[in-house]
């Protein structure tokens, strides 16, 4: 067989801009790991789990630093802003990188439907008053309008609010290790490493209630892979992108692991209760002077971050699918401030869904949008793993050339993390309440597969897309 060898400048992202430094994508990455999922998701995932829930935000960032690798190795051996989309693309065949595309899509769409849902919470707890759908269309066009702008304004915006999450995460820990150590505010006379035990146990609800919060925790894991939609808009992926995710373990270390063992140390896991964030609970408990308030605004900003990257990175998608002849033609087209605005807009308009669910079922948007997303996210992460355990056997024959960020130890944890994703699926079948994304996923899966045989029947170069060395794997 012949070699083929893939130029990195050979599928270079036309018309974006490269405006995002490496302050800003450094900033993305750290704000992608602190999100929602932690801020708000946590609060019903201690009341199922207790302090076994570290345990499982700590297993799962394991996992996610292996894909986050086996992402970074890929990256570095052909960054582009469709990452996911073209190298499923590239390593399994045209209706894998079709699918890839399509479903990254939806799951950022309704991930933008869980953040405003959990923005227009987090309001309600100054003005309960205003309805969670107002507060929610509110928020969406505002962001909106800030995405069709430029590049360089999502960065900026995602810098502050990743800011103000990180430094508001690294605040807590400090005053709670502080109510640990001396004492003080009201509740120092509780609080205690033995919090994490005393209480029926470190799984006091036993193992198998602590495994079935991994779907919860899964969701609060994605948009760490945000990093690879941006590089095609870095300004050097060669030295940000192996920065911002060799930083990652500890990132999970602190923000996750760290914060959840010292609330759970200063408040015990059985004051929590699901749809309240247990960071705010803690510092009302703490008895600081409007400290739920600013605790309050902090997880605000990290739902509005969140949606931001949202409008951000479907836009993105859409123009990959474009440029491939998945999507209309016209999702191809930049503006002037050349931002994909019409995938950005039509994105907006699905996410809009999201203030619908808030006015007809207020109390369980959050958990529908949650467990689609964490679907959709899986098969992501999935496609990266696939990707990459392909790309290093091609690497291994001598078929195209070995990438200048390598995941240590080549495929091995690429498989591990395939297996892990495969277990979460299985739990998400066992459980009632997600089980419905799975549903959600078939519909989705028989919808985008009558989508291909049409765009086969249209257009059959679209099916013959992919690198001649790959075609015969899948």
């Amino acid at each position: 067989m012949t070699s083929v060898q893939v130029d990195k400048d050979s599928t270079p992202e036309e018309g974006y801009e490269r405006g995002l430094g490496s302050r800003q994508v450094q900033m993305i990455a750290i704000g992608g790991a602190v999100g929602v999922g932690l801020f708000l998701g946590a609060g019903a995932n201690i009341a199922k789990a207790g302090p076994s829930l570290i345990l499982m935000y700590a297993l799962a960032g394991v996992v996610i630093f292996f894909i986050m690798r086996a992402l970074g190795e890929l990256l570095l051996y052909r960054p582009v802003s469709g990452s996911f989309a073209e190298y499923s693309r590239e390593f399994l065949g045209p209706f894998f990188g079709y699918f890839t595309g399509w479903t990254y899509w939806l799951m950022w769409v309704v991930t933008g439907m869980a953040e405003l849902t959990a923005a227009a919470i987090y309001v309600n707890f100054w003005f309960p008053a205003i309805p969670q759908w107002v507060t929610a269309l509110v928020f969406l066009i505002v962001l909106f309008v800030a995405n069709l702008i430029s590049v360089k304004l999502f960065g900026e915006i995602e810098f502050w609010f990743s800011m103000v999450k990180v430094t508001a995460l690294v605040g807590m820990i400090v005053i709670g290790l502080g109510v640990l150590t001396f004492g003080f505010s009201a509740a120092g006379d509780t609080a205690s490493v033995a919090n994490l035990w005393q209480f029926d146990g470190f799984f006091p609800k036993g193992i198998g209630s602590s495994l079935m919060t991994l779907q919860g925790v899964m969701f609060a894991y994605l948009a760490v892979e945000l990093v690879g939609v941006t590089a095609g808009e870095s300004e050097n992926p060669e030295k940000t992108l192996p920065k911002a995710i060799n930083t990652l373990p500890w990132r999970i270390a602190l923000f996750y692991v760290g914060a959840l063992s010292v609330i759970l140390c200063v408040v015990k896991w059985t004051e929590f209760a699901p749809g309240v964030s247990p960071f705010v609970e803690a510092f009302a408990k703490i008895g600081i002077p409007a400290g739920a308030g600013i605790v309050n605004f902090v997880v605000l900003t990290a739902a509005l971050s969140s949606c931001n990257s949202g409008m951000y990175s479907t836009g993105r998608m859409l123009r990959t699918l474009a440029d491939n002849g998945e999507a209309p033609k016209v999702f191809n087209r930049l503006s002037a401030t050349k931002t994909p605005a019409f995938g950005i807009t039509v994105s907006m308009l699905f996410m809009g869904i999201g203030v619908v669910l808030n006015y007809v079922v207020p109390e369980k948007a959050f958990g529908y949008v949650t467990s689609v997303a964490t679907a959709a996210g899986i098969w992501t992460w999935l496609m990266i793993l696939i990707s990459h355990v392909l790309y290093r056997r091609a690497v291994d024959a001598g078929r195209l050339p070995a990438s200048s960020f390598p995941a240590p130890g080549g495929a091995r944890f690429s498989w591990v993390a395939i297996v892990f994703l495969l277990f979460v699926t299985g739990l998400i079948a066992f459980d009632a309440d997600s089980r419905v994304c799975l549903y959600v996923m078939a519909g989705w899966a028989a919808a985008l597969a009558v989508g291909w045989y049409a765009l086969k029947a249209r257009n059959p170069q679209v099916a013959e897309r992919r690198a001649p060395e790959f075609e015969n794997v899948g």
